[in-house]
């Protein structure tokens, strides 16, 4: 086997071996619970060694996709899953209404309106899932 090709099984057995990290929290549907899931969100941030803009970033996506799930929920508690693995984080929140949340423009008169499109702006991707009850988001948050 050639350095080469030895350095690229290395690197594949290490990828095998690597784990997910996550965390899922379910909550009540108050507005009141946005702050607990940044905390909750910034804690396993600092654990996991994502730090900076990225961190900012994540904790943005999780505000605005909890806030959305609060303002829509179709039930009586929301689920918010975080998951970093390979160098994104994969935010998760499902909130029981099967109606997909969908990007909407507000101009300067709105007040609200605006986070699915920020979403949109600085996740890799971010979409619905097929039932609608759940938003997601991945960010890339580099070789942590």
């Amino acid at each position: 086997m050639s350095p080469a090709t030895a350095a690229v099984a290395s690197v594949a057995a290490d990828r095998r071996h690597q784990t997910a990290r996550r965390f899922a929290v379910s909550f009540a549907p108050d507005k009141a619970r946005v702050g607990g899931m940044r905390r909750i969100t910034s804690a396993h941030l600092r654990l996991w060694k994502v730090s900076g803009p990225m961190a900012e970033n994540a904790l943005l996506t999780v505000s605005e996709l909890v806030t959305n799930a609060i303002q829509h929920a179709g039930g009586d508690n929301i689920l918010l899953t975080v998951v970093l693995v390979d160098g994104e984080l994969r935010v998760k929140v499902t909130d029981g209404n099967p109606e997909p949340a969908r990007m909407t423009f507000a101009d300067d008169a709105h007040e609200s309106g605006r986070g699915l499109f920020i979403v949109a702006v600085i996740a890799r991707d971010w979409g619905v899932s097929d039932h609608g009850a759940t938003t997601w988001a991945i960010l890339h948050v580099g070789g942590v």
